[in-house]
């Protein structure tokens, strides 16, 4: 019989777990956070302001497509974690076959439609004007890695559900020491600008998905790999898009919102205006590592004590996820207060830049402490495939509240309307999601 793993998952103190899984994840997201601000940073001080808008014009339409393998990979981990804690192993191998099929079927797919359509996406993502050129650059070169970058997103997700955070944490900085490794030597010391910045991150993820697919094939991982399982099964197909789509309409919503911002903000305020936003655009994704790590590690813990039946360890994995994702929300919220100068001009050293972003990003930041409900809500229904209120929860942010509101405020407060969005969406979502939790943990998870 194969010996299961994971069955610490089951086991250990909720707080230790928390920590064995948060903490790699943490590390991960941050390193390739810090590769994303740093990659910003090399455009934006050594080609010019406007590369921080070109790739932020860029990021939505790539990220849309690689996101694929993500919502794969957390769509299918949510099956192998409640098939590992119910110890099937044959259901997460074969469910780990269809997503490594189904993430390159997909991806690549994609990515030939967007290059096929590149002269028509990057105008409606806002790369117009003196943005356009420099967008279409990277667009094309960034394109080309997206099925890569998929694989890479997926094999990450099914590291961390079959109970193995130090690999995916390896997986995650592999790509972005190498990305900044390949930012200097192609962008400073050879001058390619924005080739150079786009080949960098390509180059970045083929060793990524090169060290996954050894650990895939070397026998460490939990789960197996067998040609008999990449045929796709519709069963499992069905289950993984399902849950996936979770993931997929969070992403699918921020490429949106991009777009729609991309274009308020340069109505408003030119290049500028979308070049602040490309800045904290960021930050969002750097700062908030703690509070995603902490979310990315609650997933297998609920999804394998859920499988297992444990359920006084899957509520207690609940409230415990919550403090620990509001208390560092805390400190980023104190972080970004109090240092937005320094931060801003770590980007760039352009004058109206620094005087407009730090008071813009006070106001995106202002709801931090609280989104740790929000997101460990919506994560719990999907760690244990309840895809419908899970799809619903996420979107109530950016899709039901967020959006309507980037409509009306701007209407009214100009510029200021825009950053006002997010703290709103942010406060009404995480009210809606913290009732919807305390209804599901009093009826569903009664401990027998």
């Amino acid at each position: 019989m194969q010996e299961n793993k994971a069955s610490y998952l089951g086991e250990l103190s909720i707080w230790r777990l928390l920590y064995k899984q948060g903490l790699p994840a943490s590390i991960g997201i941050l390193v390739l956070s810090l590769n994303i601000v740093i990659d910003t940073m090399f455009v934006g001080n050594f080609i010019g302001p406007d590369a921080i808008g070109a790739i932020n014009v860029v990021l939505p339409i790539a990220f849309f497509i690689s996101a694929l393998g993500l919502a794969i990979g957390v769509g299918g981990g949510s099956i192998i974690s409640r098939a590992l804690g119910a110890n099937d192993f044959s259901l997460a191998n074969r469910t780990f076959g269809n997503q490594v099929t189904l993430t390159f079927l997909l991806t690549a797919v994609m990515a030939v439609f967007g290059l096929v359509f590149t002269e028509t996406l990057i105008p409606i993502f806002g790369g117009k004007g003196s943005l356009y050129g420099l967008a279409e650059t990277y667009y094309k070169i960034v394109l080309y890695g997206v099925p890569i970058q998929g694989l890479v997103m997926m094999g990450n997700n099914v590291m961390r559900a079959e109970g193995n955070p130090k690999n995916a944490m390896i997986a995650m900085i592999i790509p972005s020491v190498t990305n900044l490794l390949m930012d200097y030597i192609l962008i400073v010391h050879y001058d390619f600008g924005m080739a150079g910045a786009g080949w960098a991150t390509v180059s970045s993820y083929i060793l990524s998905v090169v060290y996954i697919g050894w650990y895939y094939l070397s026998g460490t991982s939990q789960v197996r790999v067998r040609w008999r399982y990449l045929k796709l099964r519709w069963k499992v197909v069905k289950e993984v898009i399902a849950l996936g789509t979770v993931t997929l309409a969070r992403q699918a919503m921020v490429s949106v919102t991009y777009l729609m911002l991309n274009n308020i903000l340069f109505s408003l305020g030119g290049e500028t205006s979308v070049t602040v936003y490309g800045i904290i655009g960021r930050m969002l994704m750097f700062a908030l590592f703690p509070v995603i790590g902490v979310t990315h590690g609650f997933l297998p813990i609920a999804g394998y004590n859920y499988g297992a039946k444990l359920f006084g360890r899957v509520k207690e994995t609940i409230w415990k996820a919550i403090l620990a994702a509001c208390g560092l929300g805390l400190l980023v919220f104190l972080f970004i207060g109090f240092y937005p100068e320094t931060i801003v001009s770590a980007f760039t050293q352009d004058a109206t830049l620094l005087e407009k972003t730090p008071n813009a990003m006070r106001i995106v930041f202002a709801a931090t402490p609280i989104i740790g409900i929000q997101l460990i809500g919506a994560a719990y229904f999907q760690a244990v495939g309840k895809a419908v209120p899970a799809l619903l929860l996420t979107l109530t942010r950016q899709g039901f509240f967020f959006i309507p509101l980037l409509f009306i405020l701007p209407n009214y407060y100009g510029e200021l309307g825009v950053w006002l969005s997010f703290p709103l969406s942010d406060l009404i979502s995480t009210i809606v999601t913290g009732l919807y939790m305390r209804r599901e943990v009093r009826r569903k998870l009664l401990v027998k």
